[in-house]
């Protein structure tokens, strides 16, 4: 594993298990469900633990929305779905198609659910929050069964 100058990460626990955010000094830059090694030094941060506290009281549904820094790294494409997947309220869902419209790509939306697939800040960029088209639940990074918590979680209508 490389060592990210900068970049820390750290696993923490919450009431739905354990999860790894990784920071690069001075935004969030990886979250991920589970024990997992990302790139740099295994330490806490102040930002990670701000981070965690987020996410512990999102995960125990007494949060809605996250105010660390957060830096996604990827194509143009692909940020264009974060952001516009970033938009989409808690409690409510979108289709890969609404997604791919949104974003400025109406077709794309297969290219959505690898983007999807790809996003590095799950659950700050609410990927689980899109869905297929007729409210069928679509694929996740983490599982069906973590999506359909998460939805749970925050009273999502499909």
């Amino acid at each position: 594993m490389t060592r990210a100058a900068g970049h820390t990460y750290y696993t923490y626990a919450s009431e739905a298990g354990p999860f790894t955010l990784a920071s690069d000094g001075a935004a969030l830059v990886r979250f991920a469900f589970g024990r997992v090694a990302f790139d740099g030094a295994c330490a806490p941060s102040a930002l990670t633990n701000r981070a965690a506290t987020e996410v512990q009281q999102y995960l125990s549904g007494r949060r809605q929305v996250f105010d660390v820094p957060l830096r996604l790294e990827g194509t143009p494409f692909q940020k264009d779905v974060w952001a516009a997947i970033a938009n989409i309220p808690y409690g409510q869902t979108r289709t890969y198609a609404d997604v791919a419209a949104s974003a400025g790509h109406p077709g794309a939306s297969r290219a959505v659910g690898q983007a999807c697939n790809a996003n590095p800040l799950a659950v700050f960029v609410p990927c689980h929050r899109v869905v297929g088209a007729h409210g069928r639940l679509g694929g996740y990074a983490f599982g069906p069964a973590r999506k359909e918590f998460l939805l749970e979680l925050e009273g999502a209508r499909r």
